[in-house]
């Protein structure tokens, strides 16, 4: 049984209308990635300029064998470095621990603590299941109102859009990052990505998990005053 491939247009002007229709879808494609670019266009440091705020915000981005992926330990060493050259008072990690064999969270926190940074300046969000989520939870369970957002320079301006979104006054960071197959991945995940966070800034779903408020940034600030 042979299958057939979808018919071509015969005609000039079908062909015509093919070629405007896929170049119409391209450009609504496109869209949400103009808009995380134009919006975060000013919102970009690196570590030596990054203001100084109250909160460095550190994305999860998978653990290897427990311990955090190069990736992940590539944010984290940024945070390091904030946090040593006094422009972040304390790090709030966010990541997935949906799982009682994966706590994306608590290895985070091991990483920065091992390289210096307090345990009373780390604080812990168990449910930033997705970017969107991580925001919200950021602003509505944490009470993060300015922050420093630490990932990948593919992700970062996502994580910036999203987070203004949600309300928090943001300044991205993005790390570098050796060009191998997980990064480019990473770039071509993040031009489907971008549709869902446009629909995420518009409509403002609430997180997967949202849970009552806790004071665990506001506690970790008051330790060092």
């Amino acid at each position: 049984m042979k299958i057939r491939g979808p018919r071509l247009p015969h005609t000039r002007a079908g062909r015509r209308r093919l070629v405007q229709a896929v170049m119409a879808g391209c450009v609504l494609a496109l869209l949400p990635v103009t808009w995380l670019f134009v919006s975060t266009a000013d919102r970009l440091r690196g570590t030596a300029d990054a203001p100084r705020t109250d909160v460095a915000v550190v994305f999860g981005a998978g653990l290897w064998g427990g311990e955090p992926s190069p990736y992940l330990a590539h944010r984290l060493d940024a945070a390091v470095k904030l946090y040593r050259a006094g422009r972040v008072k304390v790090v709030l990690v966010t990541g997935d621990n949906s799982r009682d064999d994966y706590d994306e969270p608590d290895a985070m926190r091991a990483y920065l603590t091992e390289r210096g940074v307090p345990g009373s300046r780390v604080v812990s969000d168990y449910a930033g299941f997705d970017t969107w989520d991580s925001c919200v939870r950021a602003k509505r369970i944490f009470g993060v109102d300015r922050a420093v957002l630490i990932s990948q320079g593919f992700h970062i301006r996502r994580a910036v859009a999203l987070c203004e979104a949600a309300g928090i006054d943001s300044y991205g960071v993005g790390v570098d990052a050796k060009h191998d197959v997980t990064w480019y991945y990473g770039g071509t995940r993040e031009i489907f990505a971008a549709g869902k966070a446009a629909l995420d800034a518009v409509f403002k779903p609430d997180p997967r998990f949202l849970g009552p408020k806790e004071t665990g940034v506001v506690r970790a600030l008051a330790a060092g005053r």
